[in-house]
């Protein structure tokens, strides 16, 4: 991983393998670094373990198929969106 400092996008990126702990020593101490720096990554990260802990017991059974769908085809676009991106 690079050792250059972590922009705020790629905090967002990078959120749920912080999350989960399976960044390396070297990411999490990146990503740890650029909170120390950055209130609105703290805050995001801070808004993103209370919607962990909200929803923490809702199961794949919990949502409508419908809602469901919905919530897949907005990733789907996101995701095709990404993808048909130039690197910035």
């Amino acid at each position: 991983m690079n050792t250059a400092e972590l922009t705020c996008q790629e905090l967002v990126e990078l959120v749920t393998d912080y999350l989960e702990g399976l960044l390396s020593s070297e990411g999490q101490a990146r990503f740890e670094r650029h909170l120390t720096i950055c209130p609105g990554c703290v805050t995001y990260v801070e808004q993103f373990r209370e919607t962990i802990a909200l929803t923490g017991t809702l199961s794949e059974e919990d949502v409508p198929a419908a809602a469901r769908a919905a919530l897949l085809e907005q990733f789907s676009d996101w995701k095709r969106e990404r993808v048909g991106r130039d690197p910035e």
